[in-house]
């Protein structure tokens, strides 16, 4: 059997902010059951047991929400302790936490340092920014609570790296995003780009991202990143990462990135696994871990069945010059999918545009890279 990666909703959809775009919110919303609540021992035993019968090589488990801090510190004692009497081939293991860095306990931040975690915390960019969006349940901005947190991760030793949705406005507002977010020392950094609800297709809301807008955030922010490796000043932008990695004739290490869904393996709180965060819906419910197996559920036909929609590559999309450094993109900016399978990406002539303006800078990063001077 192959390494495991597994990414876990210990409190469903649960949380403690009210983030004004919040995709998983959304998601939520467009299924039966909108929060299974928080994971008890018994699914989190029937998960481990079935992780490890099924890994060899390794495994990794990282955990999200909702917000995944609110299943507690003893949900963790016990998972991590649960994980290391199923390990029995004693196999390497991995862990990693997204939050929203609102309520990071010291009782927690113990336990993510000494099971060395990779902790990835949303943080947009300056506090206007952020707070505009990213409040907690009583509207009140949230800014100040998470940079004394992210410093707080900093001098414990835990390694981290900050999550910064782009929506309309911080696309816009780049420049003084990616400034702010490289003065405060912040090596690692992933834009991930805003996601339209379910029915939001015809009617997006005013967070979302308008194909003109990320292209203005593409050239600006990768001007940057281009000019600060040439100056010997990195700072990882996971995206921009990848694109050099796919210039330089590798696979991206980030799936929506390769264009072809791999249905991974995603724990809802009740053991219900699906192949996609972005996808946990009843229609793409792969099974439960209470009941199946690891194998059974990634050869499941639902499974087989995400995983081939995206096989699907609109005529367009294949014929064009860029499509080795795109593959179509990922599947969910390629919604609604219509009878012949999955429309063109949302943001197709964003990158078209993009990629014939940075491809040259693209290619020098490439080579630098396999030189190894990028550090």
């Amino acid at each position: 059997m192959p390494p495991l990666s597994v990414l876990i909703k210990p409190a469903s959809g649960l949380c403690n902010m009210r983030c004004r775009y919040c995709f998983y919110a959304d998601v939520t919303e467009h299924r039966q059951i909108a929060s299974y609540g928080i994971m008890n021992e018994e699914t989190t035993d029937a998960l481990l047991r079935r992780a490890f019968e099924f890994a060899s090589g390794s495994a990794a488990f990282a955990f999200q929400g909702g917000e995944p801090t609110l299943a507690g510190a003893d949900y963790y004692r016990h998972f991590l302790s649960a994980a290391e009497r199923f390990n029995e081939k004693r196999i390497p293991v991995r862990y990693a936490m997204q939050t929203n860095g609102y309520d990071l306990s010291d009782e927690l931040l113990a336990i993510l340092k000494e099971h060395r975690f990779l902790v990835g915390v949303s943080l947009d960019g300056t506090g206007a920014i952020h707070d505009a969006a990213r409040v907690d349940a009583s509207g009140e901005g949230t800014f100040r609570r998470v940079t004394k947190n992210i410093a707080r991760l900093r001098d414990a030793g835990i390694e981290y790296n900050i999550l910064t949705v782009v929506t309309n406005r911080t696309a816009k507002e780049i420049a003084t995003v990616y400034n702010f977010l490289r003065s405060r020392g912040y090596r690692y950094v992933q834009f991930i780009r805003h996601v339209d609800g379910f029915g939001d297709a015809e009617e997006p809301s005013v967070w979302s991202l308008t194909p003109a807008r990320y292209l203005n955030f593409l050239k600006t922010a990768f001007g940057y990143y281009y000019d600060d490796i040439l100056a010997g000043k990195y700072m990882s932008v996971r995206e921009f990462d990848n694109f050099v990695m796919l210039a330089a004739g590798r696979q991206a290490e980030c799936c929506g990135m390769n264009g072809v869904c791999p249905a991974n393996l995603v724990i809802e709180a009740d053991g219900g696994a699906y192949p996609c965060d972005f996808f946990v819906l009843d229609e793409w419910k792969l099974g439960n871990v209470r009941e199946t197996g690891i194998w059974e559920l990634l050869e499941s036909d639902t499974a087989k069945r995400f995983r081939a929609r995206s096989h699907k590559i609109d005529e367009k999309c294949r014929a064009c010059r860029w499509f080795r450094l795109c593959y179509g993109g990922c599947a969910r900016y390629r919604e609604p999918a219509g009878e012949d399978g999955l429309r063109l990406n949302k943001f197709c002539e964003s990158y078209r545009a993009f990629f014939e303006w940075a491809a040259p800078k693209l290619m020098t990063l490439a080579r630098m890279a396999g030189e190894g001077r990028i550090r």
